[in-house]
């Protein structure tokens, strides 16, 4: 019987039954179709050995004036700019404290300091940096604690320990003199979501960072109601609860003198000892509600939604950077202080004058380019009057602001300048905004809007273009050419042309059935525009950190995918080589076919072929590799043939036989082998290209087999 050329047609198809997709390709992992044919995925290399500290989840490259190039970088720990491969650290202050507020106490033996200021406001893994302090008297010296230190454990409202790099001796009795000051971060976010229904929503036992905390001023036994603590401020209304160890306890109305009149055993748990200096925290009653607990004794199904990982949004204005983490502030670093100054509050920077309404709060900041307004996205509505230099730090999350043009500062409209605000009217909470070429679409949980500019007197206009869709994650939408492309939580979109469809998916079972949706938000995506690929990181069932992708290809209009650990994507552009975050590194993509200097494990396998309409049996007895090696670095470099056969389609394949395709030569045409000798038989069979050998780029064509019908059974 002659060769059977094996002609198979483009993408993944895992929707359907393997003996559906005859011709097809069912799986694989890091190969991309090109004309029509798979080819192994280009590959990555750190761009150096310099970390950052964090999980970076958004980048932003910008050129200065002076034509600097700079990358912006936002992990859920710190916000960096990077250049030259080295991160410089830009995280706002939050607050620094006044000389001698912070003091220091040791223990003989131990790296642990505990560190008391008054009303500190810092949650565990918040950076400060002292400075101004004296040595506790031994080996904890001025220089061991004049530097920068991350929070280890919350005591109180008022204390929280920190780790030295020296265990304290004897004679480290100070407190470090009365000129320490410390200079607080803005508070770190979370790097997974905290979330969920019931008892125990919410951080471990329904906990939460943020909440009032002090410690017990005595030891109790089981029945004492009268509850001497080391500061009472802010838990003594009636009604509050505390957590003491595993025990809630209700609070009475009492004045404010460190004794706590409280019932015990509240809420089913049970009374019991606790020992002096135990941690009393604020289960219920916390200023900012999303700071109580949640779940405790509660039958009923609580949902959180305060508890969100840490996500940036930044952008240019000029050459400096305003910068945004989720649901906090906005902040602007002016290039011209240099990297030794940190990003401020944009409503108290020294590069302008004049604030008003100044956004205190937001979902996503953005710099219109075409008009060059700030916008602010579920933020603050406008201050009191004209004269006040911030919102009124009331986030609505539908309400959209925008500054006057050529103004970050100036936020509060009047006849003069083009400020001012919309809002959204669909869905519940805003979600992305994604600026086009001729507008900036707006995302709601179920809606989709249009914002343009119109110019005076509205500057901006809101039109609805679609209701009920939805979107996975505050960066799961991505302009492409003349397109928006989007993930949402069951399905693909695509806005192009006035219209928005659901974009058909050939693997979206393969997707969305293997899913952890506690973790949506750490879906982004990005654009590969070398290859016309639009690119979605996503996070498997039970894994809680990004681990696999998922491809658009919209000049093949085909789907793939794999698996691939990246927290961040950004495409080509102001540098030659798209780029990615993973494993506190920054690499370059597209480089190369490895893994950062490992060998990278690629394949692609077809559906099972058969002759005829698959009543017969067929025997395989060789094939003619068709496939280009050109690319590689590998002098010699190869790929595995691997046939398998099997009897019914429902069947596990029976007999596998693997042959071994080479490059031997270059000049004066490219040759590799010729032919790979099998024995099979069944039914039907697939064939697997694997690629697992160090600098092998492939790119497979058309190979011809060998088989004739040997039966019906």
């Amino acid at each position: 019987m002659p060769f059977t050329k094996l002609q198979f047609k483009p993408g993944i198809v895992s929707d359907v039954t393997a003996q559906t997709n005859e011709g097809g390709f069912v799986d694989g992992n890091l190969v991309r179709f090109r004309l029509g044919f798979p080819e192994k995925f280009g590959g990555w290399v750190k761009r150096s050995s310099n970390t950052y500290q964090g999980s970076a989840r958004r980048l932003h490259n910008w050129v200065a004036l002076d034509s600097s190039d700079y990358l912006g970088v936002g992990t859920h720990l710190k916000y960096y700019i990077e250049e030259g491969n080295t991160f410089y650290d830009i995280t706002p202050i939050r607050v620094t404290t006044s000389a001698g507020d912070v003091t220091f106490a040791a223990t003989n033996g131990s790296t642990t300091i505990t560190v008391t200021d008054s009303a500190h406001g810092a949650n565990q893994n918040d950076f400060v940096t002292f400075s101004g302090a004296a040595t506790l008297g031994g080996v904890i010296t001025a220089d061991v604690l004049n530097q920068e230190y991350q929070i280890v454990s919350i005591v109180s409202s008022n204390t929280y320990t920190i780790t030295s790099a020296v265990a304290a001796n004897a004679s480290d009795s100070g407190n470090g003199g009365g000129s320490v000051v410390g200079s607080y971060q803005i508070n770190t976010g979370t790097d997974t979501t905290v979330g969920g229904t019931g008892w125990g929503a919410g951080q471990f036992g329904g906990t939460t960072d943020g909440a009032l905390a002090t410690q017990l001023n005595e030891a109790l036994d089981d029945s004492e109601t009268a509850v001497d603590v080391d500061d009472e401020t802010g838990m003594n209304t009636a009604n509050d609860v505390i957590l003491v160890d595993n025990e809630l306890m209700l609070v009475s109305a009492t004045a404010d003198d460190n004794t706590m009149t409280v019932t015990r055993g509240h809420s089913g748990t049970t009374a019991a000892t606790h020992a002096d200096n135990t941690l009393v925290r604020l289960a219920l009653g916390n200023a900012d509600p999303n700071n109580d607990f949640v779940g405790w004794g509660e039958s009923a199904n609580v949902t959180i939604t305060g508890n969100q990982i840490r996500l940036y949004s930044h952008d240019n204005f000029g050459e400096d950077l305003i910068i945004n983490p989720i649901n906090g502030g906005i902040y602007y670093w002016d290039k011209t202080n240099g990297f030794s100054n940190r990003a401020v509050e944009l409503s108290a920077t020294s590069t302008f004058s004049g604030e008003t309404s100044v956004p205190t709060i937001a979902k996503q900041i953005l710099v219109s380019d075409q008009d060059r307004h700030v916008i602010a996205f579920g933020c603050d509505g406008l201050g009191a009057n004209a004269s006040a230099t911030q919102g009124d730090g009331v986030q609505d999350p539908l309400l959209i602001r925008f500054s006057s043009q050529e103004n970050p500062v100036n936020w509060f409209p009047t006849a003069t300048n083009t400020a001012g605000d919309l809002r959204l009217g669909g869905g519940s909470t805003f979600v992305q905004a994604v600026e086009t070429k001729q507008q900036i679409l707006v995302f709601t949980n179920k809606t989709l809007h249009a914002m343009k500019f119109i110019g005076p007197p509205f500057t901006f206009g809101l039109q609805e273009l679609s209701k009920n869709i939805t979107i996975m994650s505050p960066f799961s939408a991505i302009a492409a050419e003349d397109a928006v492309f989007w993930m949402g939580v069951d399905t693909f979109y695509i806005y192009s042309g006035g219209q928005t469809v659901q974009l058909p998916c050939t693997v979206k079972d393969k997707v969305f059935l293997d899913f952890n949706f506690e973790e949506k938000d750490k879906v982004h995506v990005g654009v590969n525009s070398e290859f016309g690929e639009v690119i979605w990181f996503y996070p498997t069932g039970g894994q809680t950190t990004v681990d696999a992708y998922v491809i658009y290809n919209y000049q093949e209009k085909v789907w793939y995918y794999g698996t691939l650990s990246r927290d961040a994507w950004l495409d080509r552009g102001i540098r030659t080589l798209p780029m990615a975050t993973g494993s506190s590194l920054l690499y370059n993509h597209e480089i190369g076919y490895d893994d950062d200097g490992s060998a990278m494990t690629s394949f692609v396998e077809s559906a099972p072929i058969d002759i005829g309409d698959g009543d017969k049996f067929l025997f395989l007895s060789q094939v003619i590799p068709d496939i280009t090696f050109n690319g590689s670095t590998n002098t010699n470099p190869d790929v595995d043939f691997t046939v398998k056969t099997k009897n019914s389609s429902g069947g596990n394949f029976l007999q596998t036989q693997s042959g071994n395709a080479q490059r031997t030569a270059t000049s004066p045409v490219e040759q590799y082998t010729d032919k790979l000798n099998y024995r099979l038989r069944g039914r039907s069979f697939a064939l697997r290209i694997d690629s697992t050998s160090l600098g092998t780029k492939y790119k497979l064509g058309v190979p011809l087999v060998d088989i004739r019908q040997d039966g019906r059974r």
